[in-house]
């Protein structure tokens, strides 16, 4: 355990981020996963509205460093491509 006090401040402010981060990751999965579901099951306008709530998610998370640009730009375009395969 830090007993300086600087360091225990900033393990406080890891352990809010770690938490605030892991929310966020968690509904990022959930989005991106609904997505998948939704295209599997066929249904078309319930997969192209969890299409535009996951892209904003990737959006979110990108913006705020949870994933790199290009790593969201790769998630945003797998879901969109299957998504236009259901659309056909």
């Amino acid at each position: 355990m830090a007993n300086i006090k600087s360091q225990i401040k900033r393990n406080r402010q890891n352990e809010k981020a770690r938490a605030a981060n892991k929310t966020a990751r968690s509904e990022l999965k959930t989005r991106i996963k609904s997505t998948e579901s939704s295209v599997e099951a066929g249904d078309k306008e319930a997969a192209i509205e969890a299409l535009r709530l996951a892209q904003k998610r990737i959006d979110r998370a990108a913006a705020a460093g949870l994933m790199k640009k290009n790593t969201a730009a790769r998630r945003k375009s797998k879901l969109t491509k299957q998504v236009n395969q259901l659309l056909g």
